[in-house]
């Protein structure tokens, strides 16, 4: 079971890190929104556009997921996605990533404990479970949050 983003969530748990990233958003001076977060990279604001463009994807999968049985993700090209994003309004971004997490840690806090063991199929990362999603959603946040 392979979680790219796995050096970012280390030992954290990650309902706790998926509940404090949108406060940590939230706090980014929108002055920033059109600087990048190093030479040649994305700008805060379209790593906000990009943090809600997954925000619904990985919304929509661990749904899947949960009803499913041996649920194969579809994966997405970020960068074709990112082709929108320099005329995205990152504070809409925001406001959406926001309201998804809400929503989708409602619905992860009232799953039952073995919903978290349910085998999930990825083409490119091959094996896992659904509570490796939820790490690599949470080690995804805690990546672009050190970019930020």
């Amino acid at each position: 079971m392979s979680n790219p983003y796995g050096q970012y969530l280390g030992d954290l748990d990650p309902l706790a890190v998926l509940a404090a990233t949108p406060a940590r958003l939230a706090a980014i001076d929108p002055a920033r929104y059109a600087t990048p977060w190093a030479p040649g990279k994305w700008t805060y604001g379209q790593i906000l556009a990009h943090l809600a463009d997954c925000e619904v994807a990985f919304a929509f999968r661990l749904r899947q997921a949960a009803a499913e049985e041996s649920y194969v993700v579809q994966p997405f090209d970020q960068d074709r996605w990112a082709n929108s994003y320099a005329n995205a309004d990152p504070a809409a971004a925001l406001a959406v990533f926001t309201s998804v997490r809400a929503w989708l840690l409602g619905f992860l806090r009232q799953l039952p404990a073995e919903t978290f063991g349910k085998p999930v199929v990825h083409p490119e990362l091959g094996d896992l479970t659904f509570r490796t999603l939820v790490e690599i959603i949470a080690g995804h946040d805690r990546n672009h949050l050190a970019q930020l």
